[in-house]
């Protein structure tokens, strides 16, 4: 972000770069105490929910007050405070259902727990907000769970709408520390639950562990998905793969999305020229953070063994024309229409660059319409056929 130009009053002054760092440390404090007031107030309001689910369920209100009493607590909360938004009886079912979901598989809230060590957003700062809130201990019942810290970073309905779309407390934890890391709008998450991104993570068949040094290896691995979904692509049936990589570049910015957090898109038909001959990658991305490329190449068929071999030589080339000594290894990654299992395993036996395979789908094919004459198109050669007989007729006579 470049810093606006200094304003300067009609006053004897000097401003020298002295000046210009302290008032530079001052915009950032300043922005700082704005993102850490942020941050506890959604926690603030996040606890509330917490707390109010929890007397909902614990205090058995339902069974003790009747069933219309979640909708007798939304009004007289919205009596006692109006214009404040988020007391609608359907919110407040979202609390109830919201501790419900974890306070019943207390077993797996040790992965929810095990987050708050490893919140990666924001400086020391914010982690001492989250802190504060976990300070805030509320009155102990013996079946109560505390309020997690890592919530305090996920927005409300970004929660809501985890607990309505998820089934184990395992997968909301994996949402949960993806939209941190990734700072996922709702949409964003939405669309990620909807790809199942819980399950093909890290699904695709590679040998990056074995071929990577750590912890490159394993990072290689959970950035890739075992299958990607390429629902926002419209081809025509029997599309090749050239019309499938021209679409995926018109749409790059949605499939840098599907790639996940980190990709930079570095070109398609990306030409190395090796022993005097032009070779012609099909993608190549590079990811800023781990500092690595990574070869894509497409197929819209099922895999085949031969597919690999040609991988592994993009892979060694880039290494060898293109990566300089600050960047890590070169990995690959072949996407197909389809593929078993074992011939990918046994194809990629012996290659010692690191590559994978993974899956396509979703792809919408086009709907051809066959070429028939409309109502009035057919409506309008009768009239002229009737027209041209007539005449015809006319001059006969």
């Amino acid at each position: 972000m470049s810093e606006k130009p200094f304003i300067v009053q009609s006053h004897d002054i000097h401003l020298d770069s002295e000046y210009k760092e302290w008032l530079l440390e001052v915009k950032n404090r300043y922005r700082n105490a704005q993102i850490k007031a942020a941050v506890k107030v959604n926690s603030e309001q996040l606890l509330f929910n917490w707390q109010l689910g929890r007397d909902l369920v614990l205090r058995r209100a339902e069974e003790k007050w009747g069933k219309g009493i979640v909708e007798q607590v939304s009004l007289d909360l919205q009596d006692a405070f109006p214009g404040v938004k988020g007391f609608s009886a359907r919110n407040l079912w979202f609390m109830k259902q919201w501790y419900t979901f974890y306070s019943s598989k207390p077993e797996a809230m040790a992965l929810i727990l095990a987050l708050d060590d490893k919140i990666q957003v924001g400086s020391e700062k914010l982690k001492q907000v989250a802190s504060e809130i976990q300070n805030q201990k509320l009155k102990q019942v013996a079946s109560e769970l505390h309020f997690p810290i890592v919530f305090g970073y996920v927005p409300w309905m970004h929660h809501v709408l985890i607990i309505q779309k998820c089934k184990t407390v395992e997968e909301a934890a994996f949402y949960i520390q993806r939209t941190i890391e990734n700072g996922w709008s709702r949409n964003a998450l939405d669309d990620n639950i909807r790809s199942d991104l819980y399950h093909t993570a890290g699904a695709a068949i590679t040998n990056y562990t074995e071929r990577l040094p750590l912890p490159q290896g394993k990072l290689a691995l959970e950035l890739t998905k075992g299958n990607y979904d390429l629902g926002f692509l419209t081809l025509h049936e029997g599309y090749d793969e050239n019309e499938l990589e021209t679409a995926l570049e018109h749409h790059m910015t949605r499939f840098l999305l599907e790639l996940g957090k980190g990709w930079a898109f570095v070109g398609r038909q990306k030409e190395i020229i090796v022993s005097g001959k032009s070779r012609k990658i099909d993608l190549l991305f590079y990811h800023i953070h781990l500092r690595f490329y990574m070869v894509v190449e497409l197929k819209v068929k099922p895999f085949e063994p031969e597919f690999a071999g040609k991988l592994n030589f993009y892979v060694n080339a880039v290494n060898e024309l293109i990566c300089t000594e600050n960047e890590n290894p070169t990995v690959g990654l072949l996407i197909c229409r389809d593929m078993e299992s074992t011939e990918v395993q046994w194809a990629l036996q012996g290659i010692t660059t690191p590559i994978g395979v993974a899956t396509y789908s979703n792809v919408k094919i086009e709907e051809v319409r066959a070429q028939l004459p409309t109502t009035e198109q057919i409506k309008a050669c009768i009239e002229l056929a009737e027209e041209e007989y007539l005449q015809s007729k006319k001059e006969a006579e």
